[in-house]
């Protein structure tokens, strides 16, 4: 893989008290036309962690596109084609110089360069001695965690596990050297290094663990746990999620009916009971029309919107069918009026990446595979009873199923739900039925590349 992202050297000009404190880190602290140096301090390679969260939030990744693409391609939600967002997503008749693919995947793999630069710097030679170097390692662990969420995003969108007779991964990059030219991983390949770095990172962040902060928009151990369940739910690891669900179980609540909506709401940025890990937005940092709220939202681009069977299936007394506002026949889960789930008119919602519900719902499904039927029902009806419903005495695979679709709509899992299980995802009528094209284009941009090992995704551009 050769990759156009020169991140250049963190200019040492830079106070370092505007490094430690800053909210938000921004992409003009790098300079395009240097190459990268060693990181020396502590100041600078957090400032690279948090540069990898500046490239998470962005429009095209976290920012919007990625959770729209989970949406728009699912039984729970659809797109409208206003505005011309998602087009070609939604009708499966992206190229592969799509600028969805293309865009994606930069923000992605400069997420992971980024990280690569802080998991491949020696810490024992930081500046400053072991209190720094202490910190310096738990940034690195953070790194290696964050690698592992953008690992297995790519991996989703652009591997072939969900294609007929596909074998490929994606690219690994495991240093950062944008002269690189590097060949797709086999899926099992992929996995692997997903599971590795996991593993790395909860061993250095739990080793030094008191360069641990406790605000929310840091990935620290507990929200590093709930990310790993999510990969392993995927990979079918149901041990492994039984086992992580209990380690996080009890250390969050489940959001109060009175709370509910608020929990999404700029105004519990950081604070909700039930968030486990966001990225920070702000005010000043907000994404305006660049938003999932603007491509939710009927005064926005009305484009992402709730399907009537997603909206049929909550009873009337359900707290959270309130959250869905219909306008014209058709369903949103975002208005002006304060009760949808994403609301601040400038986008300064923080980006909920993990909560406690969906840990519960993980450990449902876990526990039905194999475990305890019991602690399924106790972890089920926690959500349910206060989501305005009566305790269930039993709980089975097809309510689980339901719950997640209820309880986590709009949040970006539902297309990876249907695909790992194995059940319909639905398509416009007038779309291709190649089932081929259920994987993102590779970019055009890396495989036309002279000498490039890397081989495109089959169905595009034929």
């Amino acid at each position: 893989m050769k990759k156009i992202i020169k991140i250049g050297f963190l200019s040492l000009s830079i106070a370092a008290a505007t490094i430690a404190c800053s909210e938000d880190f921004v992409e003009r602290e790098f300079y395009q036309d240097v190459e990268q140096a060693p990181l020396k301090t502590v100041n600078e390679v957090q400032a690279f962690v948090r540069g990898i969260y500046s490239s998470m939030r962005a429009t095209a990744y976290y920012g919007a596109d990625f959770l729209a693409y989970a949406e728009v391609r699912s039984d729970e939600m659809y797109s409208t084609l206003q505005a011309g967002y998602y087009q070609n997503v939604y009708n499966y008749t992206m190229l592969s110089n799509d600028p969805y693919a293309v865009n994606t995947y930069n923000q992605i793999y400069t997420a992971v360069a980024k990280a690569n630069i802080v998991i491949n710097t020696d810490m024992s030679t930081l500046e400053g001695g072991a209190a720094n170097q202490n910190a310096g390692f738990y940034a690195q662990g953070q790194a290696y965690g964050l690698r592992a969420i953008t690992f297995f995003d790519a991996f989703r969108l652009y591997g072939q596990k969900y294609i007929p007779t596909g074998t490929l991964g994606i690219v690994l990059p495991l240093k950062y050297d944008p002269k690189a030219l590097m060949p797709r991983a086999t899926i099992a390949e992929t996995e692997a290094q997903i599971e590795a770095d996991f593993t790395k990172a909860l061993a250095l962040m739990t080793a030094n663990s008191s360069g641990q902060s406790a605000s929310k928009t840091e990935l620290n151990i507990n929200s590093l746990k709930g990310m790993m369940s999510r990969f392993y739910l995927y990979k079918g690891d149901y041990v492994k999620v039984r086992s992580l669900t209990a380690d996080i179980y009890k250390k969050y609540t489940v959001a109060s009916p009175d709370l509910f909506q608020t929990t999404f709401s700029f105004i519990m940025n950081g604070a909700a009971p039930n968030s486990i890990f966001e990225l920070a937005v702000g005010i000043n940092s907000s994404l305006s029309t660049g938003s999932y709220r603007q491509r939710l939202n009927p005064q926005g681009y009305a484009n992402v919107v709730v399907s009537k069977a997603a909206y049929d299936s909550y009873t009337d007394t359900d707290i959270r069918k309130k959250l869905i506002t219909i306008s014209g026949g058709v369903r949103y889960l975002s208005n002006n009026n304060g009760t949808g789930k994403y609301t601040n008119i400038v986008g300064a919602d923080n980006i909920k990446m993990l909560r406690y519900e969906e840990i519960l719902l993980n450990g449902v499904e876990a526990e039905l595979n194999g475990g305890d039927p019991l602690k399924a029902l106790e972890y089920y009806n926690l959500i349910i009873t206060n989501r305005g419903l009566p305790a269930a005495t039993s709980v089975t695979i097809p309510l689980l199923k339901q719950e997640r679709m209820k309880e986590l709509l709009g949040e970006g899992l539902r297309q990876w739900d249907l695909r790992r299980w194995g059940d319909t995802v639905p398509r416009p009528s007038s779309a291709s039925t190649d089932a081929n094209l259920n994987a993102f284009p590779i970019p055009r941009g890396e495989t036309d590349l002279a000498n490039s090992p890397i081989k495109s995704n089959p169905g595009y551009d034929n």
